[in-house]
């Protein structure tokens, strides 16, 4: 069963949270990081994506941006910007999309869960995300950004926060400058934290990690190094954890994750339209934009016009919870075979879109010749991603896509 304790939160004051808090780490790149850091000081940004503050560092991975990361990270605390709680606790985040909220229990989770199988994953993760999650909570000491896990609804904790939703206001609620809006409670009461612990031990036999692979696996790899270094080791220090918001299964949405290529391996766009219609039959739908609206259905954009690829009796298995992910099929019949990517982790003629930037953005990105052709696919469900966890098979990298992201920020767990 799911061990998830509570833990003494490092927290902003309610007055600076919407500056502080910020989008994790992995959905900008260094540039939009700095735009969207531009006049706050007190952006969290400048911990997660420390090299907005590093001119002239060209390695985004370097020692340099790491001590500004830890510099900032302390400068935080003593202006009182970060502010730890007192006492251990459960906190709940709530978000709010399109009138939709989805409502989370922060809470620390066992590294030994996630090497005993416990926590479930679904992914795989490329190695050097991994090791620049790991590295920057090593010189942090702290996990600064929450992961998103799911666990199957148990009415006795969806009970407890309704309670508290309902009865005591939120220490934060904010609707950032995407939209989305975030609320965010803590749970004072000892009893109501005892009780949910004991919950998560009785009545949740897995978690598993919707969004945050890689700071998962850094996390786990984090807790074994210290591990290993603390001769007086007892397995109750707080290293032996790590901040993860936990969401039951029946209140989260899946949005497609498409993909963008650099190239066509060598071929014309003619030459490549008949080789996909070998598994595919392809329809062109124009120049406007096509979204797939069903499964084994895809949408390509290439050379100006969009293309409906719809896949072949055979090119899938609909009785393998691998084989019938659109993933697989454009792993299997396209990314492959046709275009040499054979490591979606390591290539670099290949990138990935989170469908929440919508097909334009896929659009824009081949349109100006940073890439040659755009792939979207069709979402897959939380069904689909908890059958295959449970059936201890792994998706290709980068398969799902959740919204609204978490925001970090709204609180930390130091591992000291």
């Amino acid at each position: 069963m799911a061990i998830i304790k509570p833990f003494k939160g490092l927290r902003p004051q309610k007055e600076i949270v919407e500056e502080l808090a910020c989008l994790p780490y992995d959905v900008m790149n260094s540039e939009e990081a700095a735009v969207m850091a531009e006049g706050k000081e007190k952006s969290l940004l400048r911990i997660t994506k420390a090299e907005i503050e590093c001119p002239g560092v060209e390695d985004i991975h370097s020692e340099t941006v790491y001590n500004k990361a830890v510099e900032n990270f302390k400068a935080f605390q003593e202006k009182g910007w970060l502010q730890s709680d007192a006492e251990a606790k459960y906190y709940i985040y709530a978000q709010t999309m399109n009138g939709i909220t989805q409502y989370g229990i922060v809470g620390a989770a066992a590294c030994a869960d996630y090497e005993n199988g416990i926590i479930k994953k679904h992914e795989l993760t490329r190695p050097e995300k991994e090791e620049d999650r790991m590295v920057l909570t090593r010189y942090l000491n702290a996990n600064i950004e929450p992961v998103f896990f799911a666990y199957k609804a148990v009415a006795e904790i969806d009970a407890i926060v309704e309670n508290i939703v309902k009865s005591k206001t939120a220490d934060y609620d904010f609707t950032a400058e995407d939209g989305f809006g975030h609320h965010f409670w803590t749970i004072d009461d000892a009893e109501t934290n005892v009780k949910l612990e004991q919950l998560f031990e009785e009545k949740v036999p897995f978690t598993y990690v919707a969004d945050g692979h890689h700071r998962t696996a850094a996390a786990a790899r984090i807790g074994a190094e210290k591990t290993g270094q603390n001769p007086n080791h007892k397995g109750d220090e707080e290293y032996n954890y790590f901040m993860a918001v936990h969401f039951p299964d029946n209140q989260l949405q899946i949005i497609d994750y498409n993909r963008v290529v650099t190239d066509l391996n060598g071929l014309s766009e003619v030459d490549f339209l008949a080789e996909l219609s070998k598994g595919f039959d392809v329809e062109n739908m124009g120049t406007e934009i096509f979204k797939p609206s069903a499964l084994h259905e895809f949408s390509l954009y290439m050379a100006g016009s969009w293309y409906k690829l719809t896949a072949k009796e055979g090119t899938y298995d609909d009785s393998d919870p691998i084989g019938i992910l659109d993933v697989t099929i454009l792993s299997n019949q396209v990314l492959d075979p046709i275009l040499d990517i054979k490591d979606l982790r390591t290539s670099k003629r290949i990138d990935f879109v989170g469908g929440i930037r919508g097909l334009a953005e896929l659009k824009r990105r081949v349109d100006s010749g940073e890439m040659k052709a755009a792939f979207a696919l069709y979402s897959v469900s939380m069904q689909q991603l908890i059958n295959i966890a449970d059936s201890g098979n792994i998706m290709p990298p980068k398969t799902t896509w959740f919204e609204p992201k978490l925001r970090s920020g709204l609180v930390i767990h130091k591992l000291d």
